[in-house]
C-alpha cells in the first residue's frame, strides 16, 4: 500500500511539474514553447487622456502610453473608424503617443480604438476609449 501512494505522489509532484513547465514557457527571456519558437511580450496600452466618456470639444489632443513595442509603426490609430495621424515620444521604456480628433467629428459618441501590431497575431494587442465630443 505505501508503494502505490508513494507512486501516485510522485506522478502527481512530475504531472505538475511538466505542466507548469508547458504554461510558463512563453513569457519570453526562455527558449519558447512546444514548437521551438521564442515567447512574445504583448504591448501594453494605458494612460488614456481624456479619460473614458470625457466631454470634450472638437479637435481636441488626446494621449495615451504605449509599452513593450519596437517602434511607433505597429500602432494603428482610429477614431470612429478614421485613421488618425499621430506624434510619438520615447520616454523610455514606453511612447507616449499623442493625437488630435478629426475636425469633422462634433456633437457625436467617438471611439478612439488603437490596434498594434506584431509578427505574430497572438502577440497583437488592441485597446482604446469613448470619448463624447461636443458642439
Amino acid at each position: 500500500m505505501k508503494i502505490k501512494r508513494l507512486l501516485l505522489v510522485s506522478f502527481l509532484f512530475v504531472s505538475v511539474s511538466v505542466n507548469a513547465a508547458e504554461h510558463h514557457s512563453g513569457h519570453g527571456g526562455g527558449t519558447g514553447g512546444a514548437s521551438g519558437g521564442t515567447g512574445c511580450i504583448k504591448a501594453h496600452l494605458s494612460k488614456f487622456t481624456p479619460p473614458h466618456l470625457s466631454k470634450i470639444a472638437p479637435q481636441s489632443e488626446f494621449s495615451f502610453v504605449a509599452q513593450n513595442i519596437h517602434s511607433p509603426d505597429q500602432i494603428r490609430l482610429t477614431v470612429k473608424g478614421t485613421p488618425v495621424e499621430f506624434d510619438a515620444e520615447f520616454k523610455d521604456p514606453f511612447y507616449l503617443i499623442k493625437a488630435k480628433l478629426p475636425a469633422d467629428l462634433k456633437a457625436t459618441m467617438a471611439r478612439v480604438n488603437i490596434k498594434v501590431s506584431a509578427k505574430s497575431s497572438s502577440c497583437e494587442a488592441e485597446n482604446g476609449w469613448l470619448l463624447d465630443i461636443g458642439e
